[in-house]
């Protein structure tokens, strides 16, 4: 049956993921089994999404009760879960104001949206470059594509849309440099995901912001794989004493079920106004209730605090792999959003721990990376430690 699903896949659905060859049929916490019974351990988490882990008993609740109740009027009428989630992000947050899309490429477009819309109304038409990093990604509708630093992303779909200039990554005098009139904003990811598990040094955020405010733009975050605890703090800002004007979610936000949010100050979010952007399914009651389960039970039970210190944990194992092994080049990123960077091709060893019952990825050619549910154990990351090891 799993071979003839596949194939009618194959046939039916537009070509454009390499799936590995697993039908998976369900999960609980961090497992998952396909259709034939065999158990894996998830290590990235539907791509950083699922940081409750699959399943989770008050998630499943709340959204049987939410589906039992009010699914979707648009945002022509107000709805509790939209509202108290939105009051959530704000209270735990930097931001004034949040803005609801269905996903993160959504968030991101509103982000940019907005920094340009800022400058328009203060009559400032000509202010509407932003400058993003190489090796970054932001999504893939045609204006975050655009803002993305990976030419591999944007292959095949030029002309691009203009007002984007990427500089290096983690290089303030880069950003300094290429500053100037028509620059509206700096959109950066703390830490690049995609673009190889890449931190940056101590400063350059708080950099960042200080070079922002003297040049009078505006800096967004993209927070959509770094947020909701990822890192071991609720947003990877927190880390690096820089809070932006902008900051955009998704992922994690809802734990699976698709949502994203732009959040902002009140002074840039004013520039907003009705009828300047909308979402016809942006924050339905059905997946705002499923988010804000999600927020509450990162607070109520502990769970960023605990992903800090298992992330430590986690690292260590990374390091002493390292030790090990000469193929090993780096240990990479922070909190649950880890890596490393081998001195050859990751894919082999990715199929090879599937078929062990170990759920990674690679990305840049040569970095695995893992991003488990922050409800990830020691056990789990002994055997996959332990697996690696057999493997290299």
């Amino acid at each position: 049956m799993t071979s003839a699903l596949m194939q009618e896949a194959d046939r039916v659905m537009a070509g454009t993921y390499l799936r590995f060859p697993v039908v998976l049929t369900k999960g609980s916490g961090c497992r998952v089994w396909d259709e034939d019974g065999k158990c894996y351990i998830d290590f990235i988490a539907g791509i950083a999404v699922c940081n409750l882990g699959h399943a989770h008993p008050r998630l499943a609740d709340a959204v049987a009760r939410q589906a039992k109740t009010l699914w979707h009027v648009s945002n022509l009428y107000y709805t509790g879960p939209q509202v108290e989630l939105a009051r959530w992000l704000v209270d735990n947050s930097f931001a004034d104001r949040v803005f609801f899309a269905n996903s993160g490429a959504e968030a991101n477009e509103a982000a940019i949206k907005l920094a340009r819309r800022f400058f328009s109304d203060r009559g400032e038409r000509e202010r509407f470059r932003i400058i993003t990093m190489e090796q970054s990604f932001h999504g893939r509708t045609m204006a975050t594509l655009s803002a993305t630093g990976q030419p591999k992303v944007r292959k095949g779909f030029d002309p691009v849309l203009q007002g984007f200039d990427q500089v290096r990554f983690d290089d303030i005098e880069a950003v300094r440099r290429q500053i100037n009139d028509a620059t509206c904003a700096v959109m950066v990811e703390p830490i690049q995901g995609e673009g190889g598990v890449r931190c940056p040094a101590p400063g350059y955020l708080g950099a960042l912001r200080r070079l922002c405010d003297d040049a009078g733009i505006l800096l967004i975050f993209d927070e959509i794989q770094t947020g909701m605890g990822r890192t071991g703090r609720l947003f990877a800002y927190e880390h690096f004493d820089a809070a932006p004007d902008i900051m955009t979610l998704a992922k994690a936000l809802g734990n699976g079920l698709p949502i994203g949010a732009m959040l902002a100050r009140e002074s840039v979010s004013a520039a907003f106004g009705p009828g300047s952007h909308a979402s016809t399914f942006g924050g339905t009651p059905l997946v705002t209730s499923a988010a804000l389960e999600t927020c509450r039970i990162l607070e109520e039970e502990g769970i960023v605090a605990a992903a800090a210190e298992t992330g430590r944990y986690f690292q260590k194992k990374l390091s002493w792999l390292q030790q090990r092994h000469d193929s090993i080049q780096e240990v990479l990123g922070m909190g649950l959003l880890l890596g490393i960077r081998l001195d050859r091709g990751g894919g082999p060893l990715v199929s090879a721990c599937l078929e062990k019952g170990f759920l990674i990825n690679c990305i840049q050619d040569r970095i695995l990376r893992f991003a488990p549910p922050l409800v990830i154990g020691s056990d789990e990351i002994d055997a996959l430690a332990g697996c690696l090891d057999e493997l290299l």
